[in-house]
């Protein structure tokens, strides 16, 4: 589906045209036309080749979707690949951007798992007509910068979701919670992950040493946003040490509670050992047991019994075992 269509010249907005005119415009000096799409069809895509020229496999890539996030050079032109993160309901939701930029076109299409337009990057490129003199590469890096700068309220959700759950691993009772939550947690930073590493990697290739022709005066923008994701990816080790050391703590607190339980247990069943030990002395059956005829003797060994049971609970209770 397509969101808008628009032609600029010299930094400044032309008009917006329909997509039949494009290939006019692009020949015009100093010209470039922005494409945006929604859930681009297979048919607008052939269109969207005609007019600008793409490269088939671009092409072919950005109707399969499901890319890893990358930067590619066919000739002249480059063909961008980034994920879209997103909360929703306390869960990570990707989504994908494909980009075509080449001397005289930029053409992005995102796909319906991201909410998020970017009429708000179209908006603020507009109020700076010196920085869109630069081209399609400064819409280029407008548009990643937006996408970049979507990734931090997702890193403080699990930074905020990871404090939670430290709040409670000394809660007792609350370990099993803690270890599916944590390991929940740690599902979510691995999609993070692989959503930012391959894509702080494919940023390098813009900045310093060799760079494409188009981005030669846009290098210090596109190191901008390589030091954002830099900075995201040192949060993300941060995070996913932290949620390490919480699991080897959480086994460990698991670990004392059952040493707990089994000292109890152990206890208990040393006192029950003793009575055990004398109801089968006296429950023997000898014929001169002086026992059997002392009319007090059942008493008594039930009140030994007892006494000696208080005595070893009195003393495991001391001891810390009860």
């Amino acid at each position: 589906m397509l969101i808008n269509c628009v032609a600029y010249q010299d930094g400044q907005k032309l008009a917006d045209i329909p997509v039949e005119e494009i290939s006019e415009y692009i020949e015009k000096p100093e010209t470039f036309v922005w494409v945006a799409l929604r859930d681009a069809q297979p048919d607008e895509l052939a269109i969207m080749q005609q007019e600008f020229g793409l490269h088939e496999l671009a092409v072919e890539d950005a109707r399969r979707g499901h890319q890893r996030p990358k930067i590619e050079e066919y000739g002249d032109s480059l063909f961008v690949v980034v994920k879209t993160i997103e909360c929703r309901d306390g869960d990570v939701a990707i989504g994908e951007v494909d980009m075509f930029v080449g001397d005289s076109y930029v053409l992005s299409s995102r796909d319906g798992h991201s909410q998020q337009g970017f009429l708000g990057v179209r908006a603020r490129a507009e109020k700076e007509p010196h920085m869109l003199r630069l081209g399609p590469a400064f819409v280029l890096y407008a548009l990643m910068d937006a996408v970049v700068d979507r990734y931090f309220p997702v890193l403080d959700m699990l930074e905020t979701e990871l404090e939670k759950i430290e709040e409670l691993i000394f809660s007792q009772g609350k370990q099993r919670d803690n270890i599916q939550r944590l390991y929940e947690l740690k599902r979510k930073v691995t999609i993070v992950r692989h959503v930012v590493s391959p894509l702080m990697e494919a940023v390098g290739r813009l900045h310093g040493g060799r760079v494409p022709a188009m981005c030669q005066d846009t290098q210090e923008y596109f190191r901008d946003v390589h030091d954002h994701l830099h900075r995201i990816s040192a949060s993300l080790d941060g995070i996913r040490d932290t949620i390490a050391t919480a699991i080897q703590v959480n086994l460990s607190m698991v670990a004392i509670e059952e040493s707990e339980v089994n000292k109890r247990l152990a206890a208990w069943a040393a006192i029950f050992a003793i009575v055990t030990a004398f109801a089968g002395l006296w429950g023997m059956n000898f014929k001169f047991m002086p026992e059997l005829e002392w009319k007090y003797g059942y008493p008594m060994a039930v009140l030994v019994m007892v006494g000696v049971c208080l005595y070893l609970h009195r003393r495991f209770r001391k001891a810390g075992w009860l």
